[in-house]
């Protein structure tokens, strides 16, 4: 449980996003960010919710400069869902996320072969981190990750904006 004091609220997590984009703009001239399909043998996907942003949502991350896609992603599973992957990963398309800014991109990877080594405890960025069932994803969960889960579990081809 996240404490009361601690919870950001939704004009706070704006000026937060507002305030990081804007140091993005200046350090970097893309955003590059990765994120997976934790997806078990029952069919059911890893999903974390964030305590800066709503709704259930692929655990992942930004990928540092220098930093191997794959190394990056291993290491925001780790972080975020106590989730280490045991085989290399499939990529499942990349993405524009124009709602994120203008400049940024994410490689969605689809991860089966893992061990879980949670459940993780609620900390300052993840506020929860669940397995659901591909059919029963929580009302909250955010557009895009409806949209990339169902891509997925139909194999159509990955839509090019997030």
């Amino acid at each position: 449980m996240i404490p009361k004091w601690f919870r950001a609220s939704p004009g706070r997590v704006r000026a937060s996003r507002r305030l990081l984009h804007g140091w993005f703009l200046l350090s970097r001239g893309m955003t590059l960010g990765v994120r997976a399909a934790v997806i078990d043998g029952d069919d059911r996907v890893c999903l974390i919710r964030h305590t800066y942003a709503p709704g259930w949502q692929l655990p992942g991350g930004g990928v540092e400069i220098g930093e191997d896609v794959i190394v990056a992603l291993a290491r925001e599973l780790a972080e975020e869902a106590a989730v280490e992957t045991t085989a290399t990963p499939r990529l499942h398309g990349a993405f524009f996320n124009a709602h994120a800014s203008r400049r940024d991109h994410v490689l969605v990877f689809v991860v089966r072969d893992f061990v879980w080594h949670g459940p993780r405890r609620p900390d300052r960025e993840i506020a929860e981190c669940r397995f659901f069932a591909l059919d029963a994803l929580p009302p909250d969960t955010t557009r895009g990750t409806r949209e990339r889960l169902r891509e997925i579990a139909e194999g159509r081809i990955p839509a090019a904006i997030w």
